[in-house]
This record gives structure tokens, C-alpha cells and sequence, in this order.
């Protein structure tokens, strides 16, 4: 199948040498300027053995594709989608939160948008070079089982955990109720997983994010388990941050709005009280601030 590839971050290498070294047709978008330095050979730096790839690169896509994948930050996604120029088959966004679906289907119809979630620790290292420090964990809503399981069937064999699942908000809820408190959390103490699992008030704050996380999520129709959330915390990677940590440490843009706007906003509509995720998007405002303006 050909496959594009818009975002040549992280998720989107991640997904771009995984399809590749499968045999896929995968072409990547990236902005015109830095065509001339994307590398012919994609390379994914991982724990269970490394993969290399080919790499198509395209500033525009003007031919059709079976497959768009979308890898793009939240506040990229409306800049970005200029770039595409034909209708896909089918249309998989692997952004955060969940405001982007009612975009992508506005833009392409509800039926080409299948939602998907994406979770692993990985980082873009040089152009082209990405290093995976996690186990992929992929899941496809139902509606793009009959497009995509033979391509599931060969990330299983990578080591990706692939599943396709019927319930939409709570396939999508299910990733943000994990990663929103814990981006805010790693961004507001500039702490790990593991020092956070060992400071006590700051694990209060990301256990009580969780259920305030999840109990905006069941006012969605979503069927999330915080008590299951909150104990994969302390099993998780001891030197694991979140990428919205990273990124305030280097002075980076932060998701800000596309991964906690979903919790407040909708807590807001829903009448959910969510005391703690307002204290912890204040802390990270001001960091933000501080960062951009020492």
C-alpha cells in the first residue's frame, strides 16, 4: 500500500521506519526548506535490534494515497494539513488529545478519519535518526480494520502491541487520561517517573489529575480505569519524562492546550470539578513563560 507520512518528528519516524522495513510505499511530508537535509536512509535506534529504511520525501502530496498518518503537534495540525493536496483512503491521526477528530472529519468526511493512539518514550535525535526507548503501543479505531490489518499483522512482528478498538472516546480518552496528568506533572516538578513515584505530594498530584482526567472522560462516554492508570505509573521506565518535559526544558513550543484544553474545557461543560489539573496548567504556563522570558 502507499502510505504518507505528515510530521517527521518522533511518531511520525517511528511509524515511517517501522511501515518501510515492512515493504510499504511510504513517502514523508516535510516543509520545503528542509528537504535538502533529510538523510535517503531513515534509522530507528531501539532496544530489540535497530531498523533502517528507505525515505521518499515530498514538500506537497499531490498523488492519491491509500494511507495518511498524521504525526503532527496539536498546534501544527492546521498549517500542516495545507500541505496535503489529494483525498486519501483513509486518513489515521496519531496526534494528542482528542480536538483534532471533528477537524480531520470536517476537512475529509467522518468515514476516510479512523482515530488512533500511538504511546511510546521516543525522540527524534539528528534528521532522519529516532531512538525508541519504550515498547510501541498502537491502537486503531475498528473502522480501519479492513485497510489495515495486514499492516498491524506486520508491526506485531516489529514488537508493536496492536489493537483496533470499537469504542472511540475510550480508545482515545484511554491515552489522554495517561499522558495528560503525566505530561503536566514531569513539566511542573521537572522530576522523572521514578522521583515522582518517590516524592509523595507530587504522586498525590498526578494521582489526583488521573481521576479528574477520567471522570471527564466518562462524562464523554468513555470507559476509563484510573485505579489501572495510576498503578502502571510506578511499572513505567524509572527515567521516563513526558515529551511536554522535554520540550520545556529546551525552550520548545509546549502541547499545551491540545493535551490538557480537552480536560478543562470539557470538565468545564460537563460540571467536573478539576482543581488540581487548573494548578498544574498554571505552574507549567508560568515555566513556559519564564522559559521564553528569563
Amino acid at each position: 500500500m502507499k502510505h504518507a507520512i505528515l510530521g517527521a518528528g518522533a511518531i511520525g519516524g517511528i511509524m515511517a521506519t517501522a511501515l518501510a522495513s515492512l515493504g510499504e510505499n511510504v513517502t514523508l511530508i516535510v516543509r520545503a526548506a528542509s528537504i535538502s537535509r533529510q538523510p535517503a536512509t531513515l534509522l530507528l535506534e531501539r532496544p530489540s535490534g535497530n531498523l533502517t529504511a528507505g525515505a521518499k520525501y515530498v514538500a506537497r502530496l499531490t498523488e492519491p494515497m491509500d494511507v495518511l498518518w498524521i504525526a503532527t503537534k496539536t498546534y501544527q495540525l492546521e498549517e500542516a494539513l495545507k500541505s496535503i493536496e489529494t483525498m486519501p483512503g483513509i486518513v489515521v491521526p496519531l496526534l494528542n488529545g482528542v480536538d483534532h477528530i471533528p477537524v480531520l472529519r470536517a476537512r475529509f468526511g467522518r468515514d476516510r478519519v479512523v482515530p488512533a493512539t500511538i504511546a511510546v518514550e521516543a525522540e527524534r535525535t539528528a534528521p532522519g535518526v529516532f531512538a525508541q526507548h519504550t515498547p510501541v503501543r498502537l491502537d486503531i479505531a475498528s473502522s480501519g480494520e479492513p485497510v489495515l490489518t495486514r499492516v498491524a499483522v506486520g508491526l506485531q512482528g516489529l514488537g508493536f502491541a496492536c489493537r483496533f478498538i470499537a469504542d472511540e472516546p475510550t480508545l482515545l480518552w484511554t491515552k489522554l487520561c495517561f499522558l495528560e496528568p503525566f505530561a503536566l506533572v514531569t513539566a511542573a516538578s521537572s522530576k522523572t517517573n521514578g522521583q515522582i513515584q518517590a516524592d509523595a505530594r507530587w504522586k498525590s498530584r498526578l494521582d489526583s489529575a488521573v481521576r479528574e482526567a477520567c471522570a471527564v472522560a466518562a462524562k464523554e462516554g468513555a470507559q476509563v480505569d484510573a485505579d489501572k492508570i495510576i498503578a502502571a505509573f510506578p511499572k513505567g521506565r524509572s527515567e521516563m519524562r513526558a515529551s511536554m518535559a522535554k520540550d520545556l526544558a529546551a525552550g520548545r513550543r509546549l502541547e499545551l492546550d491540545g493535551i490538557a484544553g480537552p480536560v478543562l474545557r470539557l470538565g468545564a461543560h460537563q460540571g467536573v470539578p478539576t482543581p488540581v489539573t487548573q494548578e498544574l496548567v498554571a505552574i507549567v504556563e508560568a515555566a513556559e513563560q519564564t522559559a521564553r522570558h528569563p
